[in-house]
């Protein structure tokens, strides 16, 4: 491994009408338009479904996640303006009577239809939902009156209200299909700003907040692709990609479990019970969709007693009867993806990935899964053997040419920028990492002499003829920045770490700093504090790999061996999320590992394990949650759907302007 590295069932619609998101109104594109609310025109039809059984007298209400605040694990549901519920979108109009709430609902008829039309106030750039409440599952037949089950709550994402043309919405009968499985996209892409169904949000109208609202309306727009709003049945693939594979399997797995609830008499069914039981975390679910959100944000606890609930008799099929975590990942092929080594994500939230082979392409994945760089990516400027890649704030994207000792920049739609052979000199010697400080220099790891080279934002040495050296840099294979602008570099050789300040002099000592149980450490990141977090792929026996973590000041903070366990096995990507959790790609173990901001592990015994993983050796998170991970074994890219926090993206955009003494910045922050 370091030679490689380092050597360079189909539910029809019961009312069968095709499903179109609006041209114009609320729709799945994502449009510069008026911020201006306006009362528009809108017709939904649609149907609730619990399995294989329509629901009657379901209320079915319309929402738009808030603009004022997140939602999401461990944030507590609050009101008002200012807070992170959703907006009841329905009016007299458009509804029947209002709950006591004052929400107005429509209801749905012994066939699970209902039929939502009127007028709406309709704010352009916010996301809708539509979400149904209670009814009878009519367990005994259709038109056969049973018990109601108060805890049925489904959800299905309709989009952007976009309203393009002024006074319409929803221009053509729409047809929506509400159950399990649109529940499951639902609450899975959404799981990084939902708190539960009813609290769902992200500040994306308060002032230093732009990205967030560009995270969530990606997180909806997955929603949306992964499955047919239409039938309520997964879609195979991505419409925008065939390649991009969906976990139809799984979904249905997660949805039967859920179906469990829905087709009984309540919460005191045995399925109901099981369900909230094993989705517990604080105050215990009441109802199927705040379970699905809950599930979705710890997808690797309880799944055996989970598992148990989806049986050959559950109405979607195929399942999974045996898994070690219910995550839901998407698999690239495809694209020019050829041995892929190296993963950066920008603002917008499209995933960059480079190919460990002479003269490969650089590939660009939109967040809704289409291939931005054509069938066989992007080339030129000298690419030969790029070892990585990372975003600058402008949206350029630069890549560490191992083969031809230089770096080359491309635009953000491509373009070369960086002449026919990239950037050269400044003692760029087997380039292998690049990390941005806040002014925008480019700081490359040479792995070929020791060094480190910066380069400014236009290609210019600022580091001499021979890069920074000294400190004890050897065979460095890693390299991030702080917020001190203080660059930090993993020497795999040396066993240790070293720090050098923004003018390059050394501040770690002759040798670095060492122990924690640094073995062969590859890759680092750094967190909000100014902690390095560092991967060590060298493989000790007893613990297979550990990560160590160090203070701003050079202190280890992971006692004397690092942290180990929960599936780390010669380990080589890292990325923090949004809550300051770190995320480890395990190379040998062909699973990726969650630990809390102390080390503790989040994601099981094995890791997770989902949607392909082979040789899995760089990470990413981006804004909407979602883990990107290059599998090096299958030429392929996995994207974990909403599995962690969303992500200040690019990595440079959370560093300061002006440093801060002490190494802090918004890194692992939430946009």
């Amino acid at each position: 491994m370091k030679n490689r590295q380092l050597s360079f069932s189909s539910v029809p619609s019961l009312l069968g009408v095709a499903f179109v998101l609006g041209l114009s109104g609320c729709s799945a594109n994502f449009g510069d338009v008026s911020n201006t609310t306006a009362q528009t025109a809108m017709h939904i039809q649609g149907v609730v479904h619990g399995g294989q059984q329509p629901i009657s007298g379901a209320h079915v209400y319309m929402y738009a996640a808030s603009t004022a605040a997140y939602g999401g694990q461990g944030i507590a549901p609050t009101s008002g303006t200012t807070g992170n519920a959703s907006t009841s979108l329905l009016t007299s109009a458009t509804g029947n009577p209002a709950d006591g709430s004052g929400n107005f609902y429509v209801t749905t008829d012994t066939f699970g239809n209902f039929n939502i039309n009127g007028s709406f106030a309709c704010t352009p750039n916010t996301q809708v939902y539509l979400y149904s409440s209670g009814g009878d599952p009519q367990l005994t037949g259709v038109g056969i009156p049973s018990t109601p089950n108060s805890a049925a709550t489904l959800m299905a994402v309709v989009g952007d209200c976009a309203s393009a043309t002024p006074g319409s919405a929803f221009p053509n009968a729409t047809n929506v299909y509400m159950n399990e499985i649109t529940t499951v996209a639902a609450a899975y892409a959404l799981a990084g700003f939902a708190t539960d169904p009813l609290h769902i949000g992200a500040p994306s109208t308060v002032a230093g907040h732009s990205l967030s609202g560009i995270g969530l309306a990606n997180a909806f727009a997955t929603a949306l692709n992964i499955v047919n709003q239409a039938t309520g049945v997964p879609n195979a693939t991505l419409p925008l990609n065939t390649t991009a594979v969906v976990p139809v399997s799984t979904i249905n797995t997660v949805a039967d479990i859920l179906a469990a609830c829905v087709n009984s008499n309540g919460i005191s069914s045995s399925g109901c019970s099981t369900l909230f039981a094993n989705t517990t975390y604080g105050t215990a679910p009441g109802d199927i969709a705040t379970a699905a959100i809950n599930l979705a944000q710890h997808p690797g606890a309880s799944v055996s007693n989970l598992l148990v609930l989806a049986t050959n008799a559950s109405p979607f099929q195929p399942f999974i009867s045996s898994l070690n975590d219910l995550s839901l990942a998407i698999n690239y092929s495809g694209g020019g993806l050829n041995t892929p080594d190296g993963i950066a994500i920008d603002a917008a939230g499209n995933a960059w990935v480079v190919n460990l082979i002479a003269s490969s392409p650089v590939i660009k994945i939109s967040s809704a899964g289409a291939f931005l760089s054509g069938a066989n990516g992007y080339t030129g400027g000298g690419l030969n053997n790029p070892q990585n890649i990372t975003i600058d704030g402008a949206g350029n994207a630069w890549v560490a040419n191992e083969g031809d000792s230089s770096v080359i920049e491309f635009s953000s739609v491509g373009a070369v920028l960086s002449g026919t052979n990239g950037y050269t000199g400044g003692g760029l010697n087997e380039p292998i990492a690049i990390a941005f400080d806040g002014a925008g220099n480019a700081w490359v790891n040479n792995f070929g002499n020791n060094s480190v080279t910066e380069l400014s934002s236009v290609g210019a040495a600022l580091s001499g003829t021979n890069g920074y050296t000294g400190g004890g840099m050897n065979l460095s294979s890693g390299v991030a920045i702080d917020g001190a602008g203080n660059a930090w570099v993993s020497n795999f050789n040396g066993n240790s770490v070293t720090e050098l300040s923004n003018a390059g002099a050394v501040l770690s000592g002759t040798n670095g700093y060492t122990g924690g149980g640094m073995l062969e450490p590859f890759t680092i990141a750094i967190d909000s504090a100014g902690n390095a977090w560092v991967v060590n792929a060298g493989d000790n026996s007893a613990t297979k790999t550990s990560v160590t973590k160090i203070s701003n000041t050079g202190a280890l903070l992971s006692g004397a061996s690092g942290y180990t366990g929960g599936g780390l096995n010669s380990s080589e990507g890292i990325a923090i999320d949004g809550a300051g959790n770190v995320w480890v790609s395990n190379f040998n173990g062909n699973s990726v590992t969650e630990l809390s901001n102390t080390g503790a592990v989040l994601s099981g015994a094995n890791g997770y394990l989902s949607g392909g993983l082979n040789e899995p050796n760089v990470i990413a998170i981006d804004g909407s949650g979602n883990a990107w991970v290059v599998n090096f074994g299958a030429t392929s890219v996995t994207e974990m759907i909403g599995i962690g926090i969303p992500v200040i993206t690019p990595i440079a955009a959370g560093l300061p302007v002006i440093p801060t003494k002490d190494g802090s910045s918004n890194l692992g922050t939430r946009p």
